[in-house]
């Protein structure tokens, strides 16, 4: 496996993370405030490196093209 299929995996398990986060917090399986804040901060992050993951194979696809 090289290097740019193994981000793309990893960009892929990111994205079913937070889905299932997300998933969780609309389908009410948050037990108090204290536990919402955890997974918004959760899905902010997540979110975040994927933007950054996405930028880098974007960059990486152009270079190729």
């Amino acid at each position: 496996m090289n290097i740019v299929d193994f981000f793309r995996i990893y960009k892929n398990k990111l994205e079913t993370r937070i889905q299932d986060v997300e998933s969780a917090v609309v389908g009410g399986s948050v037990s108090d405030m204290e536990q919402y804040k955890a997974m918004i901060g959760e899905i902010q992050g997540l979110s975040y490196a994927l933007d950054e993951l996405r930028a880098l194979l974007k960059n990486y696809e152009d270079e190729d093209d």
